[in-house]
């Protein structure tokens, strides 16, 4: 199928457990179609690039970032936003470590290490660094989102935050 970006297509997928159809320009990004168009704000905009991660959402169990995807490509996608995460394990670690300040980055941190957690229930100090790498906290929450991650992986040796110097 060809598209054009100022076009209407139907976009047909599952979210947070929900089957929906949606009308989506070809330009239209899946970020700008879940909080514009069906209402799911917990993905946030950031750098609408994919370098900060705010906008981290769930696609057939995998972190992708909705500010690069294309509405349209969602066709036939299981997706899971933050909103579809309620009480999660993750979530509920965030809460208890305090893994947050401002909030904006938290959504896309969860959907992240839940993510993470589900698809290598068993990584390592280096497989946590490397997957967080994909998440900016602009408040420095690191930390306390490591320590969350210490929790659920239970593996006992501290993760020394790198400096950008590195």
């Amino acid at each position: 199928m060809s598209l054009q970006e100022n076009s209407v297509y139907p976009v047909k997928f599952q979210i947070n457990g929900e089957r929906k159809t949606i009308q989506a320009r070809g330009a239209d990004t899946l970020l700008y179609v879940l909080r514009e168009g069906l209402g799911l704000t917990g993905s946030k905009p950031g750098c609408d690039n994919g370098d900060c991660g705010a906008c981290t959402i769930l696609i057939n169990d995998l972190p992708m970032k909705a500010c690069l995807i294309l509405a349209v490509e969602a066709e036939g996608q299981h997706i899971t936003t933050i909103e579809g995460l309620k009480h999660s394990p993750v979530q509920q670690a965030f809460v208890q470590k305090q893994a947050f300040q401002c909030g904006y980055c938290t959504p896309g941190f969860i959907m992240n290490c839940h993510g993470l957690a589900n698809l290598h229930p068993n990584a390592n100090e280096e497989m946590v660094q490397l997957w967080l790498e994909s998440n900016i906290c602009r408040c420095t929450s690191y930390v306390e989102i490591h320590e969350v991650m210490k929790t659920i992986f239970a593996f006992n040796s501290r993760i020394e935050p790198k400096s950008f110097g590195d």
